[in-house]
């Protein structure tokens, strides 16, 4: 008697997408990550895709769930496609378009960018699948335009990108709420599919992505400490530039930075060492972003200078090394920018740290001990998200024109389930208080005049976000965009303003403030570069893990040159790490210093918990400085509960956007849960 045959995952896709794997791509066999996930996609379970950078995470995604499509005849928009930025859409356009027409199926671009009369082609005749990006599907839902009933009715699957990183801040509560919004058009509400890079707690992760229905996570959260991993102290920003335009000549270099004024200077100083150089960041224009990448994955003697924006997978070529200087914020995003290397065959992963301060040098250390450790952070979705509720409260409301006071409230049950109905209630209840929200009848609400005011201009343009950006002032060269100035950047110079915006130097030839326009014309040398921003956070692990490696003295597995070593050694015998922190130490000038190594939210917590007694007057991830002896505060310090002044309070809420719509009660405990953790 034969022995029965073995049906392998690959066996249950659709025949015609077997044979197009096999025969139009050539692939002999699936990763494991992709063979894995076949199963519960096909049976419509919520899943969190894990896999390293370039670890076929899209593949793994996309081919069961063309295999549903085909296999149950879905019509219309049947599958979205969520990414963080427009670049990664723009990336993997190319790859989905290719893959969904093998099978005869189509894909769409929407976003800010996609001109109108594409947007309006693909009206008429809607594709199979859309890309696009979470501001951009709130303009859709929100939209006259739009007959969501028609194009959200055949929704079977949502693909989130990247899903990681719009969990660790507001956005990921906006999408959140939107996949709960586009559950009001299809029954039963669509699949939602996760793809992420190695975090601590994908159980957790998903669950938060899908609170309700079938889970699976699919790969593996092991964190791979399999790398060449280098740290160099070069002491400033142009010994950084002489290190990268000497070493690794012939080859193909991502350097990253964690500022826009960094990536620039940088970029220029490479360019005057006669460096191929090209710039990334989200202060250039689409254009410039573009033409840069384009011209990096065509070319091989030449560096491009980024920040985070080609972190999140963007496709830039074969690439050989990636130099980042100074340091990131994450063990995460460490991973994420050194797994752009290593995808030959015969070659590693690698990173070249390049410290130009000690901050910077210590937080390296810091990182690639715990990767070391095969340590990663969790994704925690940032605390009390107040102010999304307040924006989509007026989102919904104005989505559907007028809707019964109940329904709203169901509805925003459904998008923030983590929320009593009590706190939604009075959220709801102040922006009635405040005319964003106005009587349409009894019972029955619609837009008030506050929000028409506000936020009306351009079709309510400005509702769309979760967050505010800085006023940026659009800079451009004749009839070219070149990108986006910060106004700061103008401030202070002498009559002919200077500044370096895509690692070029540009002379200000006129500031039309009405318009928000500035005019360039090139110029040979010089300029500044300037953006406002917010300080980074760093975890109580990463300060624990410098203090350990300040402690004995070396990162096991990892390289450091004669003078990171030297600087290592020196700092050994300038930091308190013998004694138990924390540990108060004063300076020759009479200054005090704790040094705690608890992390940036505990120091900040101490920081006002020291203001009165102390007279703390800044702090850091390491510790606290303080005017005077903190030591007989230390003690009662942590059972003092801090009272944020008024100034306080309104620096604290002026980056969180909607602020103005949220009930004082729930805004102050957000910003305290934000700010100090408490």
């Amino acid at each position: 008697m034969s022995a029965e045959p073995i049906v392998t995952a690959f066996d249950t896709l659709h025949p015609a997408l077997q044979y197009h794997l096999v025969n139009s791509l050539g692939w002999s066999s699936l990763r494991p990550t992709q063979v894995e996930a076949i199963a519960p996609i096909q049976q419509g379970h919520h899943c969190l895709l894990l896999a390293p950078t370039a670890g076929g995470k899209t593949e793994a995604a996309i081919i069961p769930v063309l295999s549903r499509m085909l296999r149950e005849n879905w019509a219309g928009v049947s599958v979205l496609y969520l990414c963080p930025i427009k670049a990664l859409l723009n990336n993997l356009a190319l790859r989905l378009e290719h893959y969904a027409g093998l099978v005869g199926r189509r894909i769409e671009l929407w976003h800010g960018d996609v001109s109108s009369s594409r947007k309006q082609r693909a009206l008429k005749d809607p594709p199979d699948i859309l890309l696009t990006t979470p501001e951009s599907l709130e303009g859709m839902l929100i939209s006259t335009r739009v007959e969501r009933q028609v194009w959200f009715g055949g929704l079977r699957t949502v693909i989130v990108d990247e899903l990681h990183a719009f969990a660790s801040d507001d956005r990921g509560w906006h999408l959140r709420s939107l996949l709960a919004r586009l559950g009001r058009y299809v029954s039963p509400p669509p699949q939602r599919i996760g793809l992420s890079a190695t975090v601590r707690n994908p159980d957790a992760l998903l669950a938060w992505f899908a609170p309700v229905g079938e889970r699976q996570v699919v790969g593996n959260a092991k964190v791979s400490a399999d790398a060449d991993v280098t740290l160099d102290y070069v002491g400033s920003l142009a010994n950084a530039a002489t290190v990268i335009a000497r070493l690794h000549q012939g080859r193909k270099r991502l350097v990253f930075c964690d500022s826009r004024s960094h990536t620039e200077q940088l970029s220029s100083r490479l360019r005057e060492c006669g460096v191929r150089t090209f710039v990334s960041h989200a202060s250039l224009s689409a254009s410039e972003r573009k033409q840069a990448e384009a011209a990096f994955a065509e070319e091989r003697d030449c560096a491009i200078v980024a920040t985070s924006t080609l972190e999140l997978g963007i496709d830039v070529g074969d690439l050989d090394h990636v130099i980042q200087v100074d340091a990131p914020a994450t063990v995460s995003s460490f991973l994420q920018r050194m797994g752009r290397t290593g995808r030959r065959p015969d070659s590693r992963r690698n990173c070249l740290f390049l410290a130009t301060h000690d901050a910077s040098f210590l937080l390296a250390l810091g990182l690639v001990a715990l990767w070391r450790r095969e340590w990663v952070e969790a994704v925690v979705p940032p605390a009390e998200p107040w102010g999304v509720v307040a924006q989509q409260t007026l989102a919904i409301v104005l989505e559907q024109g007028q809707l019964p006071g109940t329904e709203l409230l169901a509805q925003l049950g459904a998008c923030f389930p983590e929320s009593g109905r009590q706190e939604l209630r009075e959220a709801i209840a102040e922006l009635a208080r405040l005319g964003y929200l106005t009587e349409a009848g009894p019972g029955v609400v619609q837009i008030g005049p506050s929000a028409e005011r506000e936020f009306g201009r351009g079709h309510y343009r400005d509702l769309l976000a979760t967050f505010s950006g800085a006023p940026l002032l659009t800079a451009r060269y004749g009839s070219v965009e070149i990108g986006y100035v910060d106004p700061f950047a103008l401030v202070g110079q002498t009559a002919e303003h200077r500044i370096l915006l895509g690692g070029r130097s540009w002379t200000v030839q006129d500031v039309d403030w009405g318009r928000r326009v500035v005019t360039l014309e090139p110029a040979t040398s010089g300029g500044r570069a300037q953006w406002s921003g917010s300080g980074r956070v760093i975890g109580p692990e990463i300060s624990r893990a410098i203090r350990a490696v300040v402690e004995s003295g070396h990162v096991e597995g990892v390289i450091l040159s004669k003078r990171a070593a030297l600087r290592l050694e020196e700092l050994q015998g300038e930091l308190p790490t013998g004694s138990h922190p924390p540990v108060v130490v004063r300076d020759a000038r009479g200054r005090y210093r704790v040094w705690t190594f608890a992390g940036t939210l505990a120091n900040r917590l101490l920081a006002y918990q020291l203001r009165d007694g102390a007279g703390s007057r800044g702090y850091d991830e390491l510790g606290v400085d303080t005017l005077r002896d903190p030591t007989p505060a230390l003690g009662v310090a942590s059972d003092q509960p801090v009272v944020l002044s008024a100034d306080d309070f309104d620096r604290a809420r002026e980056p969180i956007k909607f602020s103005q719509c949220v009930p004082q009660r729930q805004l102050e405990r957000m910003i305290y849960r934000r700010m100090l953790g408490v």
